[in-house]
């Protein structure tokens, strides 16, 4: 057991939170500012989006929707009582607020690895304090039995980490198939995109027998919108002699909840996308059709300046292994209005923006299509984790063609968390450091998700014959000086291409693009902060100051999420800002450098210099994005994955030196406490929660009904 092991160095990582940093998610004023008609609309989303629980918990390990019962069947035992329920199982204070800090972070986490990192974390409650709790009831001590041998497995060969089974990790993407392999994973994948069937919306299984069997998630197993046509294909090439089936009706049950609440949502629809919008949801998750989802982000996309904003599917791909299948995640949320005309003027300046970024207009949208970018206060968001910003839909043809939507989520950014010195930054910079964080990370979000992830072309064969670009005379590489030679087929996708590295090489390039403007005084100005005019001892020094240390202190905090043995990323976006630290000290250390005094590195502290931002610190930013835009923009796979790998590989100073003490200082992350709505006759009641690990039990339990 894992308790035996906690001398271990290796091990106390896994560790959970004690005490996790549980913070609520406050959201009554903007809630209680909605009609009767906007708060019913919002509550069925909340509803729908929360349906999905069990579907992110299969999605994260075999064992966690188990512990989720084995929790809340507790709470029903000790009728939410949990100190009788610690003096019943005659266990500790102590022993019993480890576990409660355990379901704190299980919960806000909606299964038993972190959201932000894909590791295995850990009860500090002893195995036997558990069984003992588990005593409780019959059903607490049969669902005790299914996931016993699991909470505690702490064999540094065991799977700790998600990613493909060959090599030891979790991925219930490819449930109860041990010996499937990423060969395998990857051919199915081609013969589903000749099929075109889109896959974000199933798993993967491998019979006993050899065979495969695709599951589509769906509330019906015959369904009458099917984007594929055949039940069962006979495969060639390395899998010849096998065959692949079709499976409707994956989370059947979770699918049925979440038509039958977005049915309820479209009666209460504000205009007419809305109402389309939330008809194509229930095809999406009734049928298991992607072409329905695909449709609703159509409309989604032409819904602009809603009161209540939302979006519900299997979004992102993060989490599986070959970054196509998509985790459930939904949000139901009010805008704030003061915040989004900030963000308004972003929109406006964007074509004024996006040509100072480090590439000719070869490899840019010939227009800008400029999104709705809105800052909002969430009222529900379902799934592992809540970012702070969120630019979708991820369809590519989609966001190349008709446009997307940036969101900033505001209550998720200004949750508070107790004042603390911070790893690694100066004592002479931790003041302006505290003051500026949160706008500085504001600009960072907003960059980030409208320019980030919204500027760029992919240099494409749209069709057979037909190009985006003049194929006889192709635009001129800023990084070769040639002639382009690569570009994306019939058929592929910026996903497709460049698979499981793609996500985090995209979270990259959007926060280079950060980098790289927000050394922008006219661009500070637009977010509210100073006059336009360069100061680099003012407010908008400052900020300029906090956004580059800000990430310079994530590259290093970054470390956390690298895994020594399987010499694995579990993280996209730290995998990137680590990427970006890199090109933060190829400047030189006349601007960025790590400096100690101690062997150990306990002092370890980011020297940054403000006043060389502009002459080392974004040319060195520039370098590095316009190498990863151009990669992208030409389907260079090859060159892609050669320069993110370089810039990405842990060497045995930031490993064995490095990385013990980010272990060591590390705080726990977030998680919040968030609201349920309840409908007492024909209005609609928001119920907050403390801000204790009790506090989120009973939000969950009160929710489970749905």
């Amino acid at each position: 057991m894992f308790e035996n092991a906690m001398d271990d160095s290796t091990l106390k990582q896994y560790l959970a939170d004690d005490p996790p940093t549980v913070v609520p998610l406050a959201v009554r004023p903007h809630f209680e500012a909605l009609n009767n008609k906007e708060k019913k609309y919002a509550h069925y989303i909340s509803r729908a989006s929360l349906a999905g629980t069990r579907i992110n918990l299969r999605q994260v390990s075999p064992e966690s929707e188990a512990i989720y019962d084995f929790v809340l069947e507790l709470h029903k035992a000790g009728n939410g009582d949990w100190k009788k329920l610690r003096s019943d199982a005659g266990i500790s204070d102590e022993e019993m607020t480890h576990f409660l800090n355990y379901a704190a972070q299980f919960l806000g986490n909606t299964g038993n690895f972190k959201s932000f990192g894909d590791s295995k974390f850990i009860p500090r409650i002893k195995a036997e304090s558990v069984a003992a709790l588990a005593k409780a009831s019959t059903n607490a001590g049969e669902l005790y039995e299914t996931f016993k041998d699991d909470l505690y497995e702490s064999e540094t060969t065991a799977p700790m980490h998600l990613g493909y089974p060959e090599q030891n990790h979790i991925s219930t993407y490819y449930p109860n198939s041990p010996h499937i392999t990423q060969a395998q994973i990857e051919y199915i994948s081609v013969f589903l995109k000749e099929k075109k069937l889109m896959p974000e919306n199933t798993r993967l299984r491998q019979t006993l027998a050899g065979d495969y069997e695709l599951l589509i998630a769906s509330a019906v197993t015959d369904p009458s919108t099917r984007d594929i046509k055949g039940d069962e294909f006979s495969l060639e090439g390395p899998l010849k002699g096998k065959k692949l089936r079709i499976v409707y009706g994956d989370h059947q049950t979770a699918m049925a909840k979440i038509a039958r609440n977005l049915t309820e949502a479209k009666k209460y629809a504000l205009n007419s996308e809305e109402e389309a919008m939330q008809a194509e949801y229930v095809k999406a998750f009734h049928d298991g059709s992607m072409n329905a989802h695909k449709g609703s982000q159509r409309h989604w996309i032409r819904d602009r300046g809603p009161m209540v904003e939302s979006n519900i599917g299997f979004i992102e791909t993060y989490r599986d292994p070959s970054g196509e299948r998509g985790e459930w995640e939904g949000f139901a949320a009010m805008v704030n209005q003061e915040r989004t005309k900030a963000f308004g003027k972003l929109v406006e300046a964007a074509p004024k923006q996006i040509p100072k970024l480090p590439w000719p207009k070869d490899f840019e949208k010939d227009r800008f299509l400029a999104p709705d970018f809105t800052s909002l206060e969430v009222l529900t968001f379902a799934g592992s984790g809540i970012p702070a910003g969120i630019n979708i839909p991820n369809y590519d043809d989609v966001r190349q063609n008709e446009g997307f939507k940036n969101v900033s989520l505001g209550n998720v950014l200004s949750a508070a968390s107790p004042n603390e010195p911070t790893p690694f930054i100066r004592e002479e910079d931790q003041t302006v450091y505290d003051k500026y964080k949160d706008e500085a990370f504001e600009v960072q979000v907003g960059l980030h998700e409208l320019l980030g992830h919204g500027c760029g072309k992919l240099l494409q064969e749209t069709e057979p014959g037909k190009y985006n670009f003049d194929i006889h005379n192709p635009p001129i590489s800023p990084v070769t000086g040639e002639k382009v030679s690569t570009y994306y087929k019939p058929g592929e996708t910026w996903g497709s291409v460049f698979g499981g590295m793609g996500p985090s090489y995209e979270e990259c390039r959007a926060e280079c693009v950060a980098m790289s403007l927000c050394p922008d005084y006219g661009i500070l100005q637009i977010f509210g902060i100073g006059d336009g005019k360069e100061d680099i001892h003012g407010d908008a020094g400052d900020v300029l100051f906090v956004c580059y240390l800000q990430m310079a202190r994530a590259g290093i905090a970054a470390l956390q999420f690298w895994d020594a043995n399987s010499r694995k990323w579990g993280q996209p976006h730290m995998m990137a800002r680590f990427a970006i630290l890199q090109s933060f000290l190829s400047a030189g250390p006349e601007f960025c450098k790590l400096v100690h005094t101690k062997d150990d590195l306990s002092d370890l502290k980011i020297h940054l210099d403000r006043t060389k931002i502009e002459s080392h610190g974004r040319p060195a930013v520039n370098d590095f994005l316009q190498k990863l835009h151009i990669f992208k923009s030409t389907a260079d796979l090859k060159a892609g994955i050669d320069l993110y790998m370089k810039m990405t590989d842990v060497n045995d100073w930031y490993m064995n030196k490095v990385r013990p003490e980010v272990i060591r200082q590390a705080k726990p992350r977030k998680v919040f406490v968030q609201v349920n709505t309840i409908l007492e006759g024909d209005s609609v009641v928001l119920k907050e929660y403390e801000a204790t690990p009790a506090g989120m039990i009973q939000s969950f339990v009160d929710r489970d009904y749905i």
